[in-house]
């Protein structure tokens, strides 16, 4: 048995939906959240800058001494996710693969879509990951810019003015193709599915990429003794790189509970440490 915590980071809110799947599955587990709010959004910078930041959020996270590390970030799962997983002294667990074998389990007509930022969707790797599972798969990869920075203001509700139309215009081709399941390819997106399930209707299988890897995460710490003896009562800690004020207002609606202990820091020039 480990007491050590679990880390969790993200560029900024989103990634609260896998540490709210951690908490459901692994409620005796202490969990340090990161989330760069400060740096937000990822997905519309470059390969380069994108793996710098990965790398300071990971080497922050290790100073924590956490035990495992989930990077709930699609973003950086899919530019620099084999980087850390070589990099990171401890078990890392990225978004992509977990989401890629759940959509594949659950698609009935082999039509699977993937919404993600603009770099996750250039990056290709969803699509690889689902084709490396079963060749015959019919993929459409679509980027949605927008839907991070409605995530982050607030405009998750149904019938939200903004994230409405949003999410109508970038998903009325899945209909058009018939898409039976798509994968939510950012962890902000579950924060948008009861809006996406207006769109696409009950019969389409959303995947969140958050909640496949709280339980990839759940199954390798079992597999490696590294669970906490503690079967309730896990705490959770929470560093931004903005102002805290805001996260804890923002965060409070994503968890469904207050907020406490977010911490501001800033970790730049972090990446230079030694990671392994």
């Amino acid at each position: 048995m480990d007491p050590r915590p679990i880390g969790v980071f993200d560029s900024g809110l989103g990634g609260l939906t896998a540490l709210r799947e951690l908490r459901q599955v692994l409620p005796g587990e202490d969990l340090v959240y990161f989330g760069d709010t400060g740096r937000v959004p990822y997905g519309s910078r470059g390969e380069e800058v994108i793996t710098r930041y990965a790398r300071e959020d990971a080497a922050f996270l290790l100073g924590q001494g956490v035990k495992a590390m989930v990077c709930a970030c699609g973003t950086v799962s899919s530019v620099a996710g084999d980087l850390l997983a070589a990099e990171t002294p401890c078990p890392f667990i990225e978004v992509v693969i977990p989401a890629a074998r759940a959509a594949v389990r659950a698609t009935k007509t082999g039509r699977i879509g993937v919404i993600a930022t603009a770099a996750t969707t250039q990056s290709g790797r969803f699509p690889a990951a689902l084709r490396a599972m079963d060749p015959a798969l019919q993929v459409h990869s679509l980027a949605c810019p927008l839907f991070v920075p409605l995530v982050e203001n607030g405009h998750i509700a149904p019938g939200d003015p903004l994230a409405v139309p949003a999410v109508e215009y970038y998903l009325r081709e899945f209909r058009e193709k018939g898409t039976d399941t798509l994968i939510l390819g950012c962890t902000h997106y579950p924060l948008l599915a009861p809006l996406i399930r207006d769109c696409l209707g009950d019969e389409v299988t959303l995947i969140s990429s958050g909640k496949e890897a709280a339980l990839t995460a759940r199954d390798l710490l079992q597999e490696r003794g590294l669970l906490s003896s503690r079967e309730t009562g896990g705490e959770s800690r929470y560093f931004v790189t903005d102002a805290a004020g805001s996260f804890s207002a923002v965060a409070e609606v994503f968890l469904g509970e207050p907020v406490r202990q977010v911490i501001p820091v800033d970790i730049s020039g972090l990446e230079k440490l030694e990671l392994k």
